[in-house]
């Protein structure tokens, strides 16, 4: 079974891409996974992404594609594969139909991870973390006894960055924009299955199997 995980930043991606890990003998591939392996593999695209990352730049498609293809040519992805973060515009998702066109494979689902806005931004907002022993917290959904200090050890709790409100805002206005027609293009090929997640986990989790066992 050949899937993609798709949905926005908070969504639980991660927490499901481990469900999966744990009840399905595929392997999990992320892009930074890819790149670093080709890198560390000196494979000819992995030596040309090494130039972009190095120099802090954007790994370009073409790049990219290329690491993919190399990826999925490996053995252990010939009985399926978990794509997370691959693609991410209509033009990577059409070079992945080539790519797995020319190995006679296609994607079987797109499982994409739903949740509101609102509730994305009270999860991302509202997380803090220990600077000692990086316990995380929520200041709505799961507050420390004290404000600013960790339950388990008395540090003090910071915000990361890219958890300040106007960052998350525009972190999900990105995704938006990136995402709409990507959704859009899975949708018209009939492989789309929108997961409600917000929800507590094992639930979602339970929706994702039901999705991958109907394969």
């Amino acid at each position: 079974m050949n899937i993609i995980l798709m949905g926005p930043p908070g969504a639980g991606k991660g927490t499901q891409a481990e469900f999966i890990k744990k009840t399905y003998p595929i392997p999990h591939i992320s892009t930074g996974d890819m790149f670093r392996a080709a890198v560390k593999q000196q494979t000819p695209m992995g030596l040309e992404a090494k130039k972009y990352m190095d120099s802090g730049k954007l790994v370009p498609d073409e790049v990219t594609i290329g690491v993919v293809k190399e990826r999925l040519a490996e053995p252990d992805c010939a009985n399926g594969f978990l794509l997370d973060g691959f693609p991410r515009t209509v033009q990577q998702a059409v070079a992945l139909d080539e790519i797995l066109s020319g190995m006679n494979g296609k994607i079987d689902l797109v499982l994409n991870i739903d949740v509101p806005d609102d509730i994305l931004f009270d999860r991302m907002a509202g997380r803090v973390s220990c600077e000692q022993c990086k316990a995380v917290y929520n200041t709505k959904f799961k507050a420390p006894k004290t404000e600013g200090i960790c339950d388990q050890c008395g540090g003090s709790l910071i915000q990361r960055a890219d958890d300040q409100p106007e960052t998350v805002k525009s972190r999900l206005e990105v995704y938006h924009a990136q995402t709409a027609p990507l959704l859009d293009y899975y949708s018209h090929k009939g492989n789309l299955q929108n997961v409600d997640g917000n929800r507590d986990v094992n639930v979602v989790f339970a929706d994702v199997q039901k999705l991958m066992e109907a394969l």
